[in-house]
């Protein structure tokens, strides 16, 4: 068996595959009625808590993803916060109905070490809590350092090239398997 992080905590996802996660690692998408702005280490210390909760005080090693959403959205409401976790783990902390775009690097540097494997899943997850909130434009950004980070690359080499058409092209695949044609607009910086 691989040992993993002493705080980290097995998220089974929807194709039964098992991936650890950190607090740290967990990014959270949240959306809310009168929800302005959520200080991102307010998420990360309720995450950190959730986490302890399901490992510590449950005894547990594994959770869905939708129990760990429902628990964290618990904690943030205790909080005072009203919120519905959208996604999880998704790329960032916004408002509703903002048009941040999608930040790969940051999905890149939250797969760890697990790289691709993850690296795709969560870039899939990105794609849907955007098209939950904007329909009309789908919007990411980092190409370029995403696919030298997954390829441990420090120069642009083939690899990379061929690494950031497979991410397109799994884009496209996905927007056009999510949404009726010509319906969304991707745009890729």
């Amino acid at each position: 068996m691989i040992a993993f992080a002493a705080n980290a905590l097995l998220f089974e996802l929807p194709t039964g595959e098992r991936v650890p996660f950190t607090p740290e690692m967990i990014s959270v998408e949240v959306v809310g009625e009168g929800l302005s702005v959520i200080n991102p280490d307010v998420v990360r210390h309720a995450a950190a808590s959730v986490v302890h909760y399901f490992k510590h005080d449950l005894g547990r090693e594994t959770v869905s993803l939708g129990e760990f959403a429902e628990a964290l959205e618990k904690v943030l409401q205790g909080l005072g916060y009203k919120v519905q976790p959208e996604g999880m783990p998704t790329a960032g902390v916004s408002a509703p109905g903002a048009t941040r775009p999608a930040d790969l690097h940051q999905l890149a540097r939250e797969a760890g070490d697990a790289g691709e494997l993850v690296f795709f899943q969560r870039l899939r997850e990105a794609l849907r809590a955007q098209l939950r909130r904007t329909p009309e434009r789908v919007v990411f950004s980092g190409l370029r350092a995403c696919v030298k980070l997954l390829t441990g690359a420090r120069r642009w080499s083939p690899r990379c090239q061929w690494l950031q058409q497979q991410i397109l092209a799994y884009l496209r695949d996905c927007l056009g398997a999510e949404t009726p044609a010509s319906q969304c607009v991707l745009v890729v910086e």
